[in-house]
């Protein structure tokens, strides 16, 4: 499948986060209001919003990182951005006092019955064709990788086959399918953040 491009800037969109350290990958996805999932691009070189630390000297480059959040809410009209705290929880803290604390949220993935849930969900949406997406390699890779690890409770959470077999991209893309999910039931489609008017003269991206 083709990589597509991005939305155009000013759409109004959900984002995911799924951070690390230095082991493994760090991601962002996003999903807009009709539940296209994409990968957005960041900086001069249109990088996609998915480290790998073998990349960057063996630790997740976290001004980049920075730069790239930034550009997402100047961009485009950001309702919710669901956050992993782990490793990230001071970031996350700032992103919510510069961004505001109704557009930015810790949730922590590790929490088995909620991630259950949330997978679940995405597992259904995405079968319906409630989902469609960008068909970023990178997520593609990483969904390819996940795992269904079995909990109590007949409940399961994603885990990787592998060490090396990297699933972040696709928590990133549950966690902002999540975020729209609640923000349509928390009346997304007549958000001031979904009406706002799209500023006229932003570059646009591919």
């Amino acid at each position: 499948m083709q990589w597509l491009g991005n939305p155009p800037d000013g759409t109004s969109i959900c984002v995911g986060f799924d951070g690390s350290e230095n082991n493994d990958w760090t991601a962002i996805r996003c999903e807009t209001l009709q539940g296209f999932s994409f990968t957005p691009r960041y900086g001069p070189d249109d990088r996609p919003t998915i480290w790998n630390p073998a990349e960057w000297q063996g630790r997740i480059p976290r001004g980049e990182v920075a730069a790239a959040v930034d550009e997402l809410f100047d961009r485009y009209q950001v309702e919710r951005m669901y956050c992993d705290p782990q490793d990230w929880r001071s970031e996350i803290g700032e992103w919510a006092l510069k961004y505001g604390d109704e557009h930015v949220f810790e949730w922590a993935t590790n929490s088995i019955k909620r991630m259950y849930q949330a997978i679940r969900r995405f597992e259904v949406d995405l079968t319906t064709g409630r989902i469609t997406h960008d068909g970023c390699p990178l997520t593609s890779l990483a969904m390819a990788n996940a795992r269904k690890v079995a909990k109590a409770g007949q409940m399961y959470v994603l885990g990787k086959a592998t060490e090396q077999q990297k699933i972040d991209p696709a928590m990133a893309t549950v966690l902002a399918h999540e975020a729209a999910m609640d923000a349509h039931a928390d009346d997304w489609e007549n958000s001031t953040t979904a009406a706002r008017v799209v500023v006229l003269g932003r570059r646009r991206r591919r």
